[in-house]
């Protein structure tokens, strides 16, 4: 009786406390980021990246599609920086445009990978039983599988393309979320405030959507930022393999597929180097970006270090 008494008042405290632990959380976090100096290098970076992407229209007006014969395998000048591919086309503008499909490849993978990762790890770690034996034997069947396996069967049903690769790569990663997100929250159950929160009288539904789920968003960020640089690797692995983005659509691992021909691998690095170029710099700087959130949201990680 005397603990239903107090049970309104009691949780309303405790609410109040565990937002300020929060808030306090925030800008720590958010102060250790800024301190992390190749974390704020490749932040810098990607923002630029993605600013020149997202401009190329205006930046660069040039067509990267349209093949130009009289640009065929042309060295770098003022016209074009870059010089031409071997369709003549504006190395340059191509690299810009592809950049963009990296970009939303990568992204966009992400996004499906973590939203079917994290409704499976949910439903999974908050009831528990029959429900989580189905969910973890249907997740450890798609770990089981090869990943370039399931990649080939599944663009040869449907198709090449940038839908296709979003849609590939989200089904070879989901099952790596949907593990972590089920284990932070088995985690999250033994907890001293999920605990208390019970004691108190605070429902099942109101503990996981207001206490257990906002303490996954730091493991969870630290996840889809590295994936992104995952995504855009295996995005630029599968044009080059031809099962990517179609041409004559812009796509840096097409771009690299071009020197494939020992005579441009060799006597025109200009086709090829300026895709490599990008990808190591935007891979780089989201790894640098997610090593510093990591430590940011993990200050074990950081003392470690």
């Amino acid at each position: 009786m005397a603990a239903e008494t107090l049970a309104p008042a009691e949780a309303e405290r405790a609410e109040q406390i565990v937002a300020g632990e929060h808030e306090g959380l925030v800008r720590m976090a958010v102060r250790r980021f800024t301190r992390h100096r190749l974390a704020m290098l490749g932040l810098v970076t990607l923002v630029t990246i993605i600013a020149i992407a997202a401009l190329a229209p205006v930046l660069l007006p040039m067509d990267p599609i349209t093949p130009d014969y009289e640009n065929l395998g042309m060295p770098p000048s003022a016209a074009h920086l870059l010089g031409g591919d071997l369709s003549g086309r504006d190395v340059l503008a191509r690299v810009i445009y592809g950049t963009r499909v990296s970009l939303i490849a990568g992204l966009g993978s992400v996004v499906v990978f973590v939203s079917i990762g994290t409704a499976v790890g949910l439903i999974a770690g908050s009831l528990g039983g029959v429900a989580d034996q189905v969910l973890m034997r249907i997740t450890d069947i798609f770990l089981s599988i090869p990943p370039l396996l399931l990649i080939i069967v599944f663009i040869s049903i449907v198709g090449a393309g940038l839908g296709s690769v979003i849609a590939v790569i989200g089904l070879v990663y989901w099952p790596q979320t949907a593990r972590l997100v089920r284990g932070q929250l088995l985690g999250l159950r033994e907890a001293e405030f999920v605990t208390a929160s019970r004691v108190i009288g605070v429902r099942e539904r109101e503990i996981v959507v207001r206490h257990m789920i906002p303490n996954i968003f730091g493991p969870l960020t630290v996840v889809a930022t590295f994936g992104v640089a995952s995504a855009i690797l295996l995005e630029a692995a599968l044009s080059f393999l031809g099962l990517g983005v179609k041409p004559p659509t812009p796509s840096l691992g097409e771009m690299i597929a071009s020197a494939r021909t020992p005579s441009v691998l060799q006597e025109q690095p200009w086709v090829w180097l300026p895709a490599g170029i990008v990808i190591a710099l935007i891979v780089m700087s989201v790894n640098f970006v997610g090593d510093g959130l990591r430590d940011a949201l993990d200050p074990k990680a950081s003392r470690r270090g």
